[in-house]
């Protein structure tokens, strides 16, 4: 399963998830869907956004995890 590293990230910074979404311009829910491996998939424009704000690559926000992948819902 891909892992989105946003708290790692954050608090390598010094900077709050409120923080992110205000820079951003994202809405809390969309970060947090993100934050608690929620969302369904990413975006390139939603990861560069991302990326810019924190000064990081794509790989650092983007991690692979060893669990077995989800199923799609529906």
């Amino acid at each position: 399963m891909i892992r989105v590293q946003i708290d790692h990230l954050l608090k390598a910074r010094g900077r709050s998830f409120y923080w992110l979404a205000k820079e951003t311009g994202m809405s809390h829910t969309t970060l947090w869907r993100l934050k608690k491996d929620r969302a369904q998939g990413i975006t390139f424009n939603t990861l560069e956004l991302i990326c810019r704000t924190l000064k990081c690559k794509p790989g650092d926000v983007l991690k692979m995890g060893r669990d077995k992948p989800t199923k799609p819902r529906g």
